[in-house]
């Protein structure tokens, strides 16, 4: 598959570099950002995925996580594509913030209009792994996921329903019971249809209860003065209940007052989720 590069820029002796190409999956161009540490100049990296959130495109994560010093020390390459397809022209794609454009929820869509385009779980679980695989110097057999919000909610659902494909997970204020909050109502709800039951294959607090073993280790950021934690969208402690009856491992902080739902926050922490990451990629 054809990649078109968009841009390239050095940071911390490696390459932040973008690129394009035509999606078999979501029938249509997609951009992802991807950092090649300059490890990957002389050898085979392992992958790290970030999910971003709501409204997001590839260029948060790049331009504003400040992640590139850590991931280039501990030789990860970190990939972070968009959140929905783009341009496909569906009506209504446009109208809300939360729903449709920049909001594919990370979720195989079944309903029309959506069901076309709309396929960002095997987007990201299946076409982008080929593709970064087959493009660049990468390990797959190594490869972890992590995200923020919609995209924490991402990461730790594409753990949860694939059992060893990812060495670890993490989150940075991820939407933990999607089917319990406005959010996940209006876009699983759209995607999927009316039918709750199909919306669970897309909960983490409803994946973890039949997670079939405790082998994951799930590290989860949450600001204190997150607006959207204090109005209900995010329900962590559901999550951390689930998980603490199955015995799932999972470090949960939550950081002290101040800390809210921005980049800001995530620039905070963003070295220590590389390095936990890199503990499980590079043993």
């Amino acid at each position: 598959m054809a990649l078109k590069q968009v841009s390239s820029n050095k940071c911390f002796e490696g390459f932040q570099k973008v690129f394009e190409h035509d999606s078999a999956e979501l029938k249509c161009k997609m951009k992802f950002g991807i950092y090649l540490p300059p490890k990957a100049e002389t050898g085979k990296c392992p992958v790290l995925y970030w999910l971003s959130g709501l409204t997001c495109t590839e260029q948060n994560f790049i331009t504003k996580a400040g992640f590139h010093q850590a991931a280039a020390e501990l030789g990860l390459i970190v990939v972070a594509p968009d959140t929905s397809p783009r341009g496909c022209n569906i009506e209504g794609e446009d109208e809300s913030w939360d729903f449709g454009t920049g909001a594919g929820f990370y979720v195989d869509a079944t309903e029309d209009p959506w069901k076309t385009n709309y396929r960002m779980y095997s987007y990201i679980k299946d076409e982008l792994p080929k593709l970064i695989n087959a493009n660049f110097p990468t390990d797959p057999e190594r490869m972890s996921v992590f995200g923020h919000s919609m995209g924490g909610h991402g990461a730790l659902i594409l753990a949860l329903k694939n059992p060893g494909k990812y060495k670890s997970v993490s989150a940075f204020a991820p939407i933990c019971n999607p089917i319990q909050c406005q959010w996940g109502k209006k876009a699983l709800g759209g995607y999927l249809g009316s039918d709750v039951s199909k919306w669970e294959a897309y909960d983490a607090t409803q994946l973890v209860k039949s997670y079939p073993d405790s082998h994951l280790d799930i590290l989860i950021d949450q600001g204190k003065d997150d607006q959207f934690l204090s109005a209900g969208q995010l329900l962590p402690d559901n999550f951390i209940a689930a998980c603490t009856e199955r015995k799932i491992p999972v470090v949960f902080r939550l950081q002290q007052a101040g800390y809210d739902h921005s980049y800001f926050f995530i620039a905070t922490f963003i070295n220590d989720h590389i390095r936990h990451h890199a503990k499980y990629l590079n043993a």
